[in-house]
């Protein structure tokens, strides 16, 4: 992405390492207590290679990470020998499943603070989102749907899955036109000035290159993280809904482009 823009997506905003390891183990459908370590460590890897290939600024604590996976995976190969077994030596994988049970239940506990009510209100309103969102499913016939939204894993997952499925070999990009992120920002906030809600395989619709794809993205990125737009999930691993989450109309852009823009680099 550097050849094409400047702009740059900090992710530590969203969610770090221990988010993606849990990610990883739902995804994957494998115990907590009995993480297949060369398995995760193999497709942590891979997200860190999307994001480098992204130009997304990984803070470093996913290198850590990464360093400690490794290191758990080299230990885990190493023959034990009598004494060692005698001695019951502690699993390599152990420190690492007390950090991710405690990350666990600190985040559950966070996320059952913010969905009580504040206290001394006592009107509460749905939010724009998931008032569309259960209108929309009324629509398809279905009676009662909870739509979670989802973090960036799920939509780092997402794009993989667009890259995977475009026909790569089928385009022949000869010229390197610059693709602005910004261009991209205000084609997606054009989108939902007409539409509350698309599915996140929409959006790349009309992109014509890898390039215009990945751009596609880091746009999306920066407009989820600016809480602009909001992206929900029926259930983990189903169709991904992109929903707005404030009412974009000419008086919101021009009040707020100009601070998006400043953010560039």
């Amino acid at each position: 992405m550097q050849d094409h823009d400047t702009y740059r997506v900090k992710l530590e905003v969203f969610e770090g390492p221990l988010d993606l390891l849990l990610y990883l183990i739902k995804k994957n459908e494998v115990d907590i207590y009995d993480i297949p370590v060369a398995m995760i460590v193999e497709q942590y890897m891979e997200y860190l290679e999307i994001m480098r290939q992204l130009d997304l600024d990984v803070a470093g604590d996913f290198l850590v990470m990464a360093a400690t996976l490794s290191q758990i995976k080299s230990r885990m190969l190493l023959p034990r020998d009598d004494r060692e077994e005698e001695s019951e030596e502690e699993d390599p994988r152990a420190e690492l499943v007390r950090r991710l049970l405690d990350y666990q239940r600190y985040k559950e506990a966070a996320e059952d603070l913010l969905a009580r009510p504040v206290l001394g209100r006592e009107v509460f309103t749905r939010s724009p989102s998931r008032e569309i969102m259960e209108e929309a499913a009324e629509e398809s016939g279905i009676e009662k749907t909870t739509f979670a939204e989802v973090g960036v894993f799920e939509l780092l997952e997402a794009f993989k899955d667009v890259l995977d499925r475009a026909e790569m070999d089928s385009w022949h990009e000869i010229n390197r036109d610059r693709i602005s992120i910004m261009d991209r920002i205000n084609d997606i906030l054009a989108i939902f000035k007409e539409e509350e809600s698309i599915t996140f395989d929409q959006l790349f619709t009309e992109a014509t290159s890898r390039a215009m794809i990945v751009a596609t993205f880091m746009a999306l990125l920066e407009l989820v993280r600016l809480r602009v737009i909001k992206a929900h999930q029926e259930k983990s691993f189903t169709t991904i809904y992109l929903v707005r989450s404030v009412a974009i109309d000419d008086k919101w852009l021009s009040e707020n482009m100009p601070k998006i823009d400043e953010q560039r680099s």
